[in-house]
């Protein structure tokens, strides 16, 4: 297929398959200004395949959504099996390659928080320090959890409406309930937020992840 181009982050490998593409270098999680640069070299090609992790995969799909170029399609080529490739499915390696050159891209709900930033793979707050988590969630009208927990997850969905949410209580065992939603909002006395692998430096109060307007374009099988 024509019109591609592979944006390689940082050292993440680059499957053979991929070797007659063009192919711009980015940081491991590139920034804003790069990725406008690399926006700037895609032109009229229409699919961008991301060798990296999913916080580089966030970055990239954060710019796309911030230009309002979501109409591109994005292939995730992953090293190994991520939170993302979890999420929707994804193979790795070679195989996740020839899917990005081979397959078809769908339109997928876009999940993003209050600051902007899309999440493609997992979002998990803790307390400070890794301590426990005190606060309340709720997930559109259903409530997640109330008082204490050991930890707030929160994952993109590939169906509607969209957004996963459970919660780790101290000292249960029995499996986790979860919260299907458009909309998942925390409030809590202190919360560190780890997106797509990458944490925060600071303490939240309040913090949400949202279905976006509009979808993204991932390839997929």
């Amino acid at each position: 297929m024509e019109g591609m181009i592979v944006i390689r982050c940082g050292s993440a490998p680059v499957p053979t398959v991929l070797g007659e593409h063009p192919r711009i270098a980015l940081s491991e999680v590139p920034g804003k200004d790069e990725i406008t640069r690399a926006l700037s070299e895609v032109g009229t090609r229409r699919r961008m395949l991301v060798c990296g992790t999913d916080a580089a995969l966030a970055a990239v799909v954060t710019r796309l959504m911030r230009t309002e170029n979501l109409d591109v399609d994005v292939a995730y080529i992953a090293e190994e099996p991520t939170p993302a490739t979890r999420v929707y499915g994804l193979p790795t390696g070679s195989a996740a390659a020839k899917l990005g050159v081979q397959g078809e891209a769908r339109e997928l709900p876009l999940i993003r928080d209050e600051t902007g930033q899309v999440l493609v793979g997992e979002a998990t707050v803790t307390g400070p320090d890794g301590g426990v988590l005190v606060g309340e969630t709720y997930g559109d009208d259903t409530i997640v959890f109330s008082g204490e927990v050991d930890a707030l997850t929160v994952r993109p969905s590939p169906d509607l409406p969209g957004v996963l949410a459970t919660a780790e209580r101290p000292r249960r065992i029995r499996r986790r309930r979860w919260v299907a939603a458009r909309a998942v909002q925390l409030g809590t006395t202190a919360g560190i937020i780890t997106r797509d692998g990458k944490q925060a430096r600071r303490a939240v109060k309040r913090t949400s992840f949202y279905r976006h307007v509009e979808p993204w374009r991932l390839v997929s099988p």
